[in-house]
């Protein structure tokens, strides 16, 4: 036994190296501090290191008195889960500081000696604020420190808590913006002399008519000091989102509110030399309520460039392609990297020309975007793919990207360089295929190249009886010669309204409109009962866009929601219609890449389909 415990002790004093060993590869020394103190207040000052040390050197520090210190003090602990060992061991150096003046400084970093190395810490910046200007008579301090405040008078005996303790601001970041420029709108809580123990689920947030919004992750609240009016207040941050506006004109923000439940601290009734110290608390629900506020937005400049995005903010273009040496039948990528900040989720996708021969695709869009409190930025990725089908050199025109510039006020276009692609003959080219444009869609061509062939249409000289192999009149003459034209006759009289239909692709687009719309919107249905968002909003979007470009006659790539708005209302169209046109398509967009609740998607299914059913009773 005596030799099993001594063999425990070895191992235990190996254990014991090793840890200390790792630790002494990982020694972490810093520094530590309020980020904001209020001048005169005692702060501290806290430097901790994971390791046994000695022989600390700390800065100067001119801007601070420093009243104590350093005080040290270690703990270490060890821990057991699993079978497996933790060990952890801190060493702590406090001083007490205190501000001698307003302002933000900066605390250099400390040395400190582990073993035979020296180690520095990270500084350490401090927001020095100013005191309560004019303390309210009878006020008393609750506490010394960053975290001071003062009680109020007036929250005692009663639990009532006074407007001055506790309010709530609305905070903008502008208050005078361009259509689809963001602004950042907070609601702030102030407080002095209580303490906010919860809030209640009671919350009346805007419906932020006439902008589209993205909220803001909340994230873990914090508590913040902040020197307001002449008196210091704990803050917090209660909501944060950004606002689109969708037109121009002042647009009214209506107030919030917000219930907290407070711990207010009243006095006791009988008065004694220590009801200074000793008093109770009792919980206060209080309902706060946070002003409107009203923005004025400007409409965008005109002279908007050809092909306007609807892009507002900041943004560059880059871009790529994949190969400009290749054969037929073999596939091409055009890719183009949008990257900036402002409304990157309503960033329309520009257009690419592909020249006579090139069977195109639908583009693939990538978004890569984060939020912030200046806006959505990140890269929208766009990536064109098209197959040729016959050989030899092609030049691809150059593609422009406008958007208005918040930086200086202006319209910017962005343009890519021509591409000239040599396209060799492939194994797979036919001669003598025909590429097909008069069709709406892809989908009304089967097997293109396959089941189309030239046909003929001159008639072989008759000859006569004597010579031909089969007799004049007979059965078969009639077979041979009559019956084919007979046949021909009649299916151009039977097809011949399809033809002169096809020949006029507007008309077509024109009458087929509606009918393409609702087998979108069918399918949207169906995404909508299986809660797939971002995919049910694609579709609703597609819908409403190719809708209203056959209704229109116009490309959809020149579409956007200024020139809808002039047509729409040249045939006269009402304003509160072409409004919801301007309101369905903003919200399909934004609303493919920002948070919706199941509710929002089935009221934009519903707006959708009566948009069009409206439409359809227009004579357009």
């Amino acid at each position: 036994m005596k030799r099993k415990a001594k063999i425990f002790c070895v191992l235990q004093c190996l254990l014991c190296i090793a840890a200390g060993s790792v630790w002494a590869d990982d020694v972490v020394f810093k520094a530590t501090a309020p980020s904001q103190v209020i001048v005169g207040k005692p702060f501290q000052l806290t430097y901790s290191v994971n390791q046994r040390s000695k022989d600390l050197r700390a800065p100067e520090m001119p801007d601070f008195d420093v009243l104590a210190g350093p005080y040290q003090s270690t703990s270490s602990s060890t821990s057991f889960v699993n079978g497996k060992r933790t060990s952890s061991f801190s060493q702590t150096y406090t001083y007490t500081l205190m501000a001698q003046r307003t302002g933000t400084f900066t605390i250099a970093p400390a040395s400190i000696r582990v073993g035979g190395d020296e180690y520095t810490s990270n500084g350490v910046r401090i927001t020095v604020l100013p005191a309560d200007e004019q303390p309210q008579q009878n006020q008393q301090s609750t506490g010394a420190g960053a975290g001071g405040h003062r009680q109020s008078q007036q929250s005692n005996h009663s639990g009532s808590v006074s407007s001055e303790n506790l309010f709530i601001r609305t905070i903008v970041s502008k208050t005078r913006v361009h259509e689809q420029e963001a602004i950042l709108l907070s609601y702030k809580l102030y407080f002095a002399g209580v303490d906010v123990a919860q809030f209640t689920n009671n919350t009346k947030i805007p419906e932020f008519t006439g902008f589209l919004k993205q909220d803001l992750e909340q994230g873990e609240i914090q508590t913040e000091l902040e020197h307001y009016n002449g008196r210091n207040y704990q803050t917090v941050t209660l909501y944060r989102t950004l606002l689109y506006p969708q037109h121009s004109g002042d647009i009214k923000i209506d107030p919030a509110s917000f219930e907290a439940v407070l711990r207010v601290q009243t006095r006791a009734q009988v008065r004694s030399i220590f009801d200074d110290f000793f008093g109770t608390y009792t919980n206060v629900t209080r309902a706060v309520s946070a002003s409107g506020v009203t923005i004025h937005v400007d409409a965008l400049p005109s002279g908007k460039p050809a092909g306007f995005s609807g892009g507002v903010g900041h943004f560059s273009l880059t871009p790529s392609i994949s190969q400009t040496e290749l054969q037929t039948n073999d596939a091409v990528t055009i890719r183009l990297d949008i990257t900036g900040t402002g409304n990157m989720k309503l960033l329309k996708t520009p257009a690419i020309d592909w020249p006579e021969g090139f069977e195109p695709y639908d583009p693939k869009v990538t978004n890569n975007f984060k939020t912030t409190t200046a806006g959505v930025s990140g890269t929208k990725s766009i990536e064109y793919l098209a197959i040729p089908r016959a050989s030899g050199d092609y030049t691809i025109p150059a593609v422009t990207f406008s958007y208005f510039d918040t930086n200086d006020d202006s319209y910017k276009t962005l343009t890519t360089p021509e591409y000239t692609i040599h396209v060799k003959k492939g194994a797979n080219e036919q001669a003598g295929n025909a590429v097909v444009n008069n069709y709406v869609n892809k989908e009304d061509i089967k097997q293109l190249g396959s089941d189309i062939r030239y046909i003929n249409t001159t008639l072989p000289a008759l000859r006569t009886k004597s010579a031909s192999p089969v007799e004049y009149g007979s059965m078969a003459f009639c077979m041979l010669y009559f019956v084919p034209l007979c046949v021909a006759l009649l299916l151009f009289i039977l097809f011949r309204k399809q033809i002169k239909e096809n020949a006029d692709i507007t008309r077509m687009r024109y009458k087929h409109a509606n009918k393409v719309a609702q087998k979108r919107l069918k399918k949207a249905g169906k995404l909508l009962k299986d809660n797939q968002k971002e995919a049910f909003y694609e579709e609703i979007e597609r819908a409403a866009w190719t809708y209203l470009s056959d209704r229109l006659s116009i490309p959809t790539a020149d579409l956007n929601k200024d020139n809808i708005a002039s047509i729409l209302h040249g045939k006269g169209v009402s304003d509160d219609l072409i409004k919801e046109v301007n309101n369905v398509l903003s919200t399909a967009e934004f609303a493919r890449y920002a948070p919706s609740s199941d509710h929002a998607m089935d009221d934009l299914y519903k707006a959708t389909n009566l948009l069009i059913d409206q439409l359809e009773e227009q004579k357009l």
